[in-house]
């Protein structure tokens, strides 16, 4: 079985890291551990299922082939090039996130 590689840009990196900071203040170190391990241990799996997550439906999105892939109450946004998931952005699915890829 073929795995695909996975890449987190910069972007995505910062929101997990974000994601991470406000589990921290909020409930803890634990939590902060927990919630960053399932995001990551979820991104991973499209490593061998690419197409796991749903194929984005806004405009903007769908337009670059966006896939969301969901993780707890996150959306991970990314794109399958060649053998290759890129990894987006990584948002509270609560966000207006189509504004997100408005603004790049």
């Amino acid at each position: 079985m073929y795995k695909y590689e996975i890449e987190l840009l910069a972007p995505a990196w910062r929101e997990l890291e974000e994601i991470a900071d406000m589990h921290l203040a909020l409930v803890g170190a634990e939590s902060a551990k927990r919630i960053t391990d399932k995001i990551l241990d979820d991104i991973d799996r499209l490593s061998i299922t690419p197409y796991l997550g749903k194929a984005c439906e806004e405009q903007i999105l769908a337009a670059d082939n966006f896939r969301r892939l969901i993780s707890c109450k996150y959306l991970c946004f990314y794109r399958i090039i060649g053998k290759k998931v890129y990894i987006y952005h990584i948002v509270n699915g609560k966000r207006d996130y189509p504004k997100i890829f408005g603004n790049e």
